[in-house]
């Protein structure tokens, strides 16, 4: 992949279930979060913070402050009155839901299990008998259902599905996931060969039908999957989105058959859904047209269209893309759900080829675009994330449109399937750096694999190996694009780790219990250059370290003028660990000539007084 950032040198050297559930069918299988214990502090503490605070507010949010649970009740006779909210609402619950599930997993709490029970109750209540299920069209507009493709029904059930699947794997109740496959059932008798034509104005549905015949072993719902991808591109699309001339059909990518897609448009969120279910059929249907488009669209999306911290979607017009390098930063819109995409979709395709060039983007994204979209408290959001401020943008104890609180709240505790995967021949693969212990299957083995590491303030990783017999299979480590000098050893003995393979170090020998596994990633200050054709980083640098995208803040740069504040070639740096709220964080304290200013990592800023940020510096040669 070529390098959309160019680097420069200053004074360091820098670079830049249950069930009849069935596997994946990619060349690499995830070994589940549900068999993986995150114990590192970083991670810990976001966990700890969803679970005490994260689900809180969603769950007040969801029954007490707002009417989206009551829509529920309402449409299944428990109560009078119409649809209140907006028409999409029933998906804020579903995403509630689906992290509520996910933390039962590694964090058992009866409480937060019999709430979901009694959700799921009026949910079911509140489904019609033919399988059909949205409150908007239930309470007030039944007679228009399918009628508008705009109106999210399918966008809605896809996360209800969602929510069902996680529901069933977190309890092994089968409650939830029987309204998921009775609506599923309805959709299957609406549409498909044959039947009336649809084009779900905003993806999910295709993700979750997949996730639904893996869970049912049902191949219905993935072929319907694949129906509904392809009737894209082919004039099928009708409502207020394909209306509008400066949106159209490119606006929902249904401009182009999907297979034919090469370039990136119109809403970000509902691109990087379409891909991740792109992915999922393409796996199951080996179908490399599939994947030949999501290359062409993925190189174009990141070399051309992606923010440095992994956000993309500079436009609010369009909460999507406008033009190749048009990355503004005050005005940068960076959806958070995009950035929750953007790590769906790289993952995926890392799934696909065993690249780490894919694991480089999606830790981008979710170190910086996604963290950045919920405060260290976890009570507070944002759904816009700019990469410049004036001083007015903070974060909210909620929004109107409310998808990127409930939508992060569901993000979170599945972060350990992100860390590990495993491949036949190929062996294991550590993709993330994070404090864990997981359990899975290599070479008909159990692997117990521990991981003790203080990344991302720190390069040094230390693995111990626990097969259950003594076996012969690769342990393959990630070694970061940021990354140019790393040490590696088994058991004090260090290995000539010269090759690389797609991004990856190979250790291939016969594991007992007990080896160890050192990998020492050099973690220095980089200072970055844009693209000369991002006109608004003209002039400019911005500061990383490992994954991290690094901001200064107007908060540690009192008594000095904003407007002052510039990179030049003689520009020092060095880290130290903060204090505060910002306790245990490495910060960056720079100096420019007379001048000292301190850099905090992208994801939290505005979690201390309000006050100005950027991320790119004015640089004086």
């Amino acid at each position: 992949m070529k390098s959309f950032w160019k680097i420069t040198v200053l004074s360091l050297i820098v670079v830049f279930s249950a069930c009849k559930e069935t596997a994946l069918k990619y060349s690499a299988q995830p070994v589940p979060f549900n068999q993986v214990k995150i114990t590192d502090q970083f991670w810990s503490s976001r966990l700890q913070a969803h679970a005490h605070a994260t689900l809180e507010t969603c769950i007040a949010q969801t029954q007490d402050s707002t009417e989206r649970i009551n829509n529920f009740i309402k449409a299944a006779g428990l109560m009078q009155g119409g649809h209140e909210g907006i028409y999409f609402d029933d998906s804020d619950v579903y995403k509630a839901m689906e992290g509520i599930a996910y933390s039962l997993i590694n964090n058992p709490n009866p409480e937060n299990e019999a709430l979901l029970d009694r959700w799921i109750g009026y949910i079911a209540k509140a489904q019609q008998g033919d399988g059909y299920l949205n409150t908007f069209y239930t309470l007030n507009h039944q007679e228009d259902s399918w009628t508008d493709m705009e109106k999210h029904e399918m966008y809605c059930g896809g996360h209800m599905i969602e929510a069902a699947v996680a529901h069933h794997k977190a309890t092994g109740k089968n409650s939830f996931l029987d309204v998921a496959v009775k609506f599923a059932d309805h959709l299957a008798t609406e549409f498909g060969p044959g039947k009336k034509h649809w084009v779900a104005g905003h993806e999910e549905i295709e993700l979750a039908l997949v996730k639904l015949y893996h869970e049912t072993g049902d191949k219905k719902y993935l072929d319907l999957s694949y129906w509904l991808l392809e009737e894209r591109g082919h004039g099928h699309g009708k409502g207020e989105i394909w209306n509008k001339e400066h949106w159209g059909p490119a606006y929902c990518q249904d401009d182009v058959p999907v297979a034919e897609i090469s370039d990136i448009k119109g809403h970000a969120v509902r691109a990087m859904y379409l891909f991740s279910g792109m992915a999922d059929v393409a796996a199951e249907k080996d179908l490399p047209e599939y994947t030949a488009a999501l290359e062409r669209v993925w190189e174009d999306v990141v070399e051309r269209n992606m923010y440095i911290t992994g956000g993309i979607g500079s436009s609010g017009d369009n909460e999507g893309f406008s033009n190749d390098y048009d990355l503004p930063n005050k005005e940068a819109y960076c959806e958070t759900c995009a950035s929750i995409g953007m790590v769906m979709w790289n993952n995926r395709m890392n799934l696909f080829s065993k690249d780490a060039k894919y694991i480089d983007v999606m830790e981008r994204s979710m170190y910086n675009g996604v963290l950045a979209g919920i405060s260290l408290e976890g009570d507070r959001f944002f759904y816009v994330n700019p990469l410049e401020s004036e001083g007015h943008h903070h974060r909210q104890q909620w929004f109107g449109c409310a998808c990127c609180p409930s939508n992060v709240s569901r993000f979170l505790p599945s972060v350990g399937g992100y860390i590990y995967a495993v491949s036949g021949a190929k062996g294991v693969f550590v993709n993330l750096y994070v404090g864990s212990t997981a359990t899975m299957d290599v070479k008909h083995t159990k692997l117990e694999l521990m991981q003790n590491t203080n990344y991302p303030w720190n390069g040094k990783i230390e693995l111990e190996i626990q097969p259950e017999m003594e076996t012969k299979f690769p342990v393959n480590l990630r070694i970061p694009g940021w990354c140019k000098s790393f040490s590696l050893s088994v058991n004090g003995q260090k290995q000539n780790a010269a090759k690389q393979e797609n991004g990856y170090v190979a250790l291939e020998r016969s594991w007992k219990k007990g080896d160890k596994v050192e990998l020492n990633l050099d973690m220095p200050v980089e200072v970055v250059a844009a693209d000369p054709r991002v006109t608004a980083n003209v002039g400019k640098r911005a500061i990383q370290r490992g994954p991290l995208v690094y901001c200064v803040e107007e908060n540690d740069q009192a008594n000095k003028n904003w407007n002052d504040l510039q990179l030049t070639d003689a520009s020092t740096f060095q880290t130290a660990y903060a204090s505060g709220i910002l306790d245990g964080m490495v910060e960056i304290q720079g100096r420019t000539g007379e001048e000292n200013f301190t850099l905090i990592p992208y994801f939290a800023w505005d979690n201390r007084e309000a006050g100005r940020m950027k991320v790119w510096l004015d640089y004086n040669e």
